[in-house]
């Protein structure tokens, strides 16, 4: 095991990124992409995308809903579109910022450094992506979408930190290194 963990340092010291990172890299830019594409979206599309998950929704917390009247789901999905879209909004950079943590972690570098590093990359794609929905048809870039990218991304780091840090716990209790 210590022979692992010395090559993983000289590996990492000498300024290449690990297979780990090569991995969590690929995913967080694959990630990237499909934010990218769904911000490409024109706005009709994307509103009949959140009514469709609302329609979906209607399903799950109401039994009979589909002996509701076309009009009254539809309805129901107008409803919950907005906190729809947002919570879509906030998982999605959640998900982005733990990608992306796993390729800022390194041993040179500190947890907290890499999650505030995770963070702020992701903070600054949302920026980037609520710009590119200003050149989108039916679409706007809105400053509070990116507060509320980047509470999500803030979230999702606080959550893999957490685990992280109850793996040691027990691990160290355990007496068992990896």
């Amino acid at each position: 095991m210590q022979s692992r963990s010395i090559s993983k340092d000289k590996q990492t010291q000498s300024g290449r990124l690990s297979k780990r990172q090569i991995v969590f890299l690929v995913l967080s830019v694959l990630f990237a992409i499909m934010i990218f594409c769904f911000s490409a979206r024109n706005g009709e599309e994307s509103t009949e995308d959140s009514y469709t998950v609302g329609m979906e929704f209607g399903r799950i917390v109401h039994p009979d809903f589909k002996n509701w009247s076309e009009e009254a789901q539809l309805a129901f999905a107008a409803k919950v579109d907005h906190p729809i879209r947002k919570l879509a909004h906030a998982t999605e950079y959640a998900v982005f910022a733990m990608l992306l943590c796993g390729v800022w972690l390194d041993v040179r570098r500190k947890r907290k450094v890499s999650a505030l590093f995770a963070w702020g990359t992701a903070t600054v794609y949302a920026a980037t992506d609520e710009f590119h929905q200003l050149f989108v048809p039916g679409r706007s870039g809105q400053v509070k979408d990116v507060l509320l990218d980047s509470c999500g991304a803030a979230v999702g780091v606080l959550i893999l930190m957490l685990v992280a840090a109850l793996i040691r716990f027990i691990r160290k209790k355990h007496g068992t290194q990896e």
